[in-house]
C-alpha cells in the first residue's frame, strides 16, 4: 500500500453500498481502508494508534457522526475527519470544521475529489503524529528536571540573562550557569533555540506549573 499498513483511511457510514463504494474507491487509488458500519462499532476497534484518516456519515442511527467527531476531539485523537454531507446538512459540516473537523464533501462526491481530501489527509495526520511524538519526547525530558531547573528553564526561555536569574532566584551567576547546563543536557537542547522551541511546545503543561 502506498501510505503503509499503520496509515488506514477509516470509513464510518450505515449504507453498505457508500461504504462498498468507497472503500473501493480509496483501494483502487493505492491507499489501505476498513468499513465500519456504525460508530459504535469503529469506537470499539479505535484505540489512540490509529493513523490515517477518517470519513464519517453525518446521520447514522444510533451515535451520529457528530458525536463521534466530538468524542474523538474530547479523546484528543489525530485522526483528521472528513464528513459526507447532503446538501441540506452544509451548515452543519462548516459548523464542524470550525470546530477541528478536516474538510467535508457533499453526496454524490465526486470521485477524484475525495480522494484527493483523503490524500490532503493523510499528509496532514503524519504532521499531527510527528508534532504529538515530539511533543511527548519533550515532555518526558521535562519530567527530569529538578524544581530548581525548571525555574531556571522557564526564565532562560524567556530571553532572560543569566544576571537577571540569579538576583530574581537569589543565587549567584556560577549557579545559573550550572543550572543552565544542566537544563541544556536534559532537555537535549543543542542550542538555545532548540530550548526555546521545546518551551513554546511546552507552554500548556508549563502554565500548571512545575510536573515534579
Amino acid at each position: 500500500m502506498e501510505q503503509g499498513s499503520e496509515y488506514i483511511v477509516y470509513v464510518v457510514d450505515d449504507d453498505n453500498d457508500v461504504r462498498d463504494s468507497l472503500t473501493w474507491l480509496i483501494e483502487s487509488a493505492g491507499l489501505e481502508a476498513k468499513s465500519f458500519a456504525s460508530a459504535e462499532d469503529f469506537l470499539a476497534y479505535y484505540d489512540d494508534a490509529c493513523r490515517g484518516c477518517l470519513i464519517l456519515d453525518l446521520h447514522m442511527p444510533g451515535m451520529d457522526g457528530s458525536a463521534l467527531f466530538e468524542r474523538l476531539r474530547d479523546n484528543e485523537s489525530f485522526l483528521p475527519v472528513i464528513f459526507l454531507t447532503a446538501h441540506a446538512d452544509v451548515s452543519t459540516a462548516v459548523r464542524l470544521v470550525k470546530l477541528g473537523a478536516f474538510d467535508f464533501v457533499e453526496k454524490p462526491f465526486a470521485e477524484g475529489e475525495i480522494v484527493e481530501k483523503v490524500r490532503q489527509a493523510l499528509a496532514h495526520n503524519r504532521v499531527l503524529v510527528d508534532r504529538g511524538s515530539e511533543l511527548a519526547q519533550a515532555r518526558q525530558r521535562l519530567s527530569r528536571l529538578t524544581a530548581r531547573e525548571h525555574e531556571v528553564f522557564e526564565m532562560v526561555a524567556r530571553g532572560q540573562a543569566n544576571k537577571v536569574i540569579a538576583a530574581e532566584l537569589g543565587i549567584s551567576e556560577r549557579t545559573v550557569e550550572i543550572h543552565r547546563a544542566g537544563v541544556m543536557r536534559k532537555m537535549e537542547a543543542k542550542t538555545l533555540a532548540d530550548l526555546i522551541r521545546m518551551a513554546t511546545m511546552l507552554e500548556p503543561a508549563q502554565g500548571q506549573g512545575n510536573p515534579l
